[in-house]
């Protein structure tokens, strides 16, 4: 713990050096542990890509991976998968914490993470444990493209810190009012899209979150029902992928996908 302290010490430091014009909010963060690593995510959320140095990734991994094994790594290939769906399991916790080939990020249309400090979202959730690295990938495909990125498509990167090998960056639709047929269909898209991505790169395990149904407000029972249906028809295909995950946080969320799947995964999400 001792070590893990003068980590963050150093790390705090480094980024302060880099953006001084946070030094003022930083001296209000308690001096404690946990105060000083609630600065450290805070700065690494508002820290625009730019490159990055050795000694900053050397500490930043040593800290992420020790966090990471503290956190304890779920193992995706042992979940058990749904009884009337051998390729499909449900797992509620952390989906940081979980070890597939990829996770999928729930993210917005500039791609770069989320930069309010410790905010709650599943985007902020990734790329903090991943580390700054991802920002900077993401940074680079944005760069590559010359545009935002359009809802219902998927990107693919490295997981880095993450016990996951990928993630899979999709922009869900966001809500307001009445759900319509549109919605339903670029939901869809984003599931289809990150499932053709990862079989492209022969990937056989992919955690979805629950793409949309957070901050772009898709009410949960009308997106678990998009994306039982597209998993199930991409799962009759040929494909790599062997298993899919729906991580969920909330035991109500859970409840909702088992009793969706229990019933065959039939319902009708375009109807």
């Amino acid at each position: 713990m001792e070590q893990q302290e003068r980590q963050i010490g150093i790390l705090n430091q480094m980024l302060l050096e880099e953006m001084p014009e946070y030094r003022a909010q930083a001296r209000r963060f308690p001096p404690d542990g946990a105060g000083q690593r609630r600065l450290l995510r805070s700065l690494m959320n508002v820290r625009p890509p730019m490159p990055l140095g050795r000694e900053f990734l050397a500490l930043q991994d040593g800290l992420l991976s020790a966090e990471r094994e503290e956190k304890g790594v779920v193992d995706g290939a042992a979940l058990p998968s749904v009884p009337a769906h051998p390729q499909i399991a449900v797992w509620k916790g952390d989906i940081t914490r979980l070890r597939a080939d990829a996770i999928v990020n729930a993210a917005n249309s500039a791609l770069l993470g989320c930069f309010h400090p410790c905010h709650g979202c599943i985007d902020n959730a990734i790329h903090s444990a991943a580390g700054l690295q991802l920002r900077d990938e993401c940074s680079r495909l944005m760069r590559a493209q010359g545009c935002p990125e359009p809802t219902g498509r998927a990107k693919l990167t490295k997981g880095y810190n993450l016990p996951a090998r990928y993630v899979l960056h999709t922009v869900g639709p966001t809500i307001r009012g009445r759900v319509t047929r549109r919605d339903r269909e670029e939901l869809a898209s984003c599931y289809r899209a990150c499932l053709e991505l990862a079989a492209e790169h022969g990937l056989e395990s992919v955690a979805f979150c629950c793409i949309s149904t957070g901050e772009f407000h898709f009410p949960s029972q009308q997106a678990a029902e998009v994306a039982v249906k597209t998993a199930v028809d991409f799962l009759r295909r040929e494909t790599s992928i062997k298993k899919v995950i729906f991580n969920v946080f909330k035991e109500l969320d859970e409840a909702l996908y088992r009793r969706l799947l229990g019933t065959g995964g039939t319902t009708e999400a375009g109807a």
